[in-house]
């Protein structure tokens, strides 16, 4: 018998074999088998004897900690095809090991495991990686768990062709995997996450892997024009969520009052009048931005939007999960203009949310400008304040960024500001913008440059999308260059909340 590497030659009799190895499988194609060959073909071995091919077995090598623990066999194989093998990873993962049934119990898959642990050792990795199937599974899930099943074939109370071999082979349980593989049907598509570390490893180099929590922003900076319907303005808001959603965005955030558009459509030259027709859509809104956060599974922070209640109007952020609950904050500080044009209630409570990307708070504009709320909602949890905003000029848009700045520095924490730009000259007060929408770090080696994750054109209507991490955000808080949140001076200074 011998163990070699795999060879283009021997592609249809290996798929041949897999037929009669996993019936009701799909099997290997091809293109895959030749994708395998020509990227990492050290890591693709069969057995041969007597000229016919028993045996095989595929692998490539990847870094694991980039990869979700619950990951499926198509995640971390490209769908079969490895072309996101990276030779300069540290973890050899094996995604196929057969053995045509009339060569069993010759040791075949041992020497098949051998020849990867010698490569292993021969790389220098850290560790083999497999998922492994659990094929008797099928037989005992009416009465047991998978969780229970792979307990009693460790403990040897049970004989599973595939776990038994593995746990012979030196392989350690990482953790059980649900839908790994679909067509799995014997294994219920569940797998074993399975690990063999190499004792030879010696690392030579200082790279190494830090835990990650990357959110994904998209921050729109909406033109204001004249519409004709409140269909065209979900028409646009649709557009701009899509977008979001395409680029894989946790967060989609709109601006401050961007809402106060469908006053175009109203023809009400009396603001105060004007205002107090506009809530009227407030039942349309909510459900467009629900429907539209499911719909695209992304959180939207919905900018704002004047709401009447107890014959008094708010100026109210939303926030629209994706998993379809909504909460809101109202605005807390309202500015001169809106008091004397459309006579705005203010809010009274800081709020933070809970999302499935950590906590965050909304601050409306003007409240961005009073550093009490920020230190207020980081000491309640928050990790990212989005900050929808309307200005009408340069000195009105530079207050809110430079306190927006001002907040991620002081707090160690990212801010996210979306403003509205273009100009509705038939609508009173709300006839010219300026905006540059941006999202915000603290200033620190491990964050953007300039504290700046992205930013958009002024005044030009577009998207702006960056990628936060939460992990450094939390790292940097306990061991930053400087550490705002641990070195204050509590014992002569204090912020007390009225609530």
């Amino acid at each position: 018998m011998i163990i070699r590497n795999m060879e283009e030659e021997d592609i249809e009799r290996i798929i041949t074999m897999q037929h009669t190895c996993f019936p009701g499988m799909i099997p290997w194609t091809k293109d895959q088998l030749e994708s395998h060959l020509s990227i990492f073909p050290e890591g693709q071995f069969c057995a041969e004897y007597d000229g016919e091919i028993i045996g095989s077995c595929s692998s490539l090598i990847i870094n694991f900690d980039e990869y979700d623990d619950r990951h499926t066999w198509d995640d971390i194989t490209d769908e079969g095809y490895i072309t996101n093998h990276n030779p300069d990873g540290y973890n050899l993962y094996g995604i196929e090991v057969m053995v045509h049934p009339d060569f069993r119990r010759m040791k075949v898959g041992h020497r098949l495991y051998e020849a990867r642990k010698h490569l292993a050792r021969r790389l220098n990795l850290k560790s083999i990686i497999i998922g492994g199937r659990i094929p008797n599974y099928h037989k005992y899930e009416q009465d047991m768990t998978p969780r229970e099943y792979v307990r009693q074939v460790m403990r040897h109370k049970i004989y599973d062709p595939v776990l038994s071999f593995q746990l012979l082979n030196e392989f350690t349980l990482m953790r059980i995997n649900p839908g790994y593989l679909p067509d799995d049907v014997a294994s219920n598509k569940y797998a074993t996450l399975m690990e063999w570390n190499n004792v030879d490893f010696v690392p030579v180099s200082k790279r190494h892997f830090k835990t990650s929590f990357p959110v994904r922003i998209c921050v729109v900076q909406y033109k204001m024009k004249q519409i004709n319907s409140f269909e065209e303005f979900a028409t646009q808001v649709e557009y701009y969520t899509d977008v979001a959603s395409d680029a894989g965005s946790d967060f989609a955030v709109f601006p401050e009052i961007f809402t106060t558009q469908l006053m175009s459509i109203l023809h009400e030259k009396v603001p105060s009048k004007a205002v107090q027709r506009l809530t009227a859509f407030t039942e349309q809104y909510i459900q467009l931005f629900t429907d539209l956060a499911v719909k695209y599974n992304v959180n939207i922070i919905g900018g704002s939007h004047f709401v009447e209640e107890d014959e008094k109007i708010y100026n109210i952020a939303y926030l629209f999960r994706r998993d379809g609950t909504i909460e809101k904050q109202y605005k807390l500080h309202i500015t001169p203009n809106e008091r004397k044009w459309w006579g705005i209630s203010r809010g009274d409570r800081v709020r933070v949310f809970n999302t499935d990307c950590g906590k965050i708070a909304i601050q409306i504009c003007y409240d961005i400008e009073f550093p009490e709320l920020a230190r207020i909602a980081t000491e309640k949890g928050a990790n990212i304040i989005f900050c929808p905003f309307n200005t009408e000029d340069r000195q009105g848009y530079l207050r809110v960024r430079y306190c927006a700045q001002a907040r991620a520095v002081e707090n160690q924490i990212y801010t996210v500001i979306a403003g509205t730009c273009g100009n509705l000259p038939q609508v009173e007060n709300m006839d010219i913008q300026y905006a540059q929408s941006a999202i915000f770090a603290p200033s620190d080696f491990e964050f953007a440059r300039d504290g700046i994750v992205g930013e958009c054109n002024a005044n030009i209507e577009m998207v702006v999308i960056g990628d936060v991490d939460l992990e450094i955000l939390r790292r940097q808080r306990q061991s930053g260059t400087v550490r705002q949140l641990k070195d204050r001076r509590k014992d002569i200074y204090s912020i007390k909340y009225k609530q």
